[in-house]
């Protein structure tokens, strides 16, 4: 199985360069405005069947990472 960190793609030519999944057209913003706007991840596959369960959960971990940096007041 691939690592979560694998499944997000970032390519310049694809998007505007925004975060996507396997290098589908999925980006991980729109998984996670499903997610927030309180889709399980069963009705988010059925919504966008090229997804799999990991693929959620690999944005759930970019997300989380993304935003685990310190910030250093001046």
């Amino acid at each position: 199985m691939k690592n979560l960190a694998d499944r997000i793609t970032i390519d310049p030519q694809q998007c505007g360069g925004r975060p996507c999944i396997r290098g589908m057209r999925i980006r991980v913003i729109d998984v996670l405005d499903l997610l927030a706007n309180g889709l399980s991840h069963d009705e988010i596959i059925k919504e966008l069947p090229d997804l799999e369960r990991e693929d959620i959960k690999a944005c759930l971990h970019f997300a989380s990472h993304r935003f685990n940096h310190p910030i250093l007041a001046a």
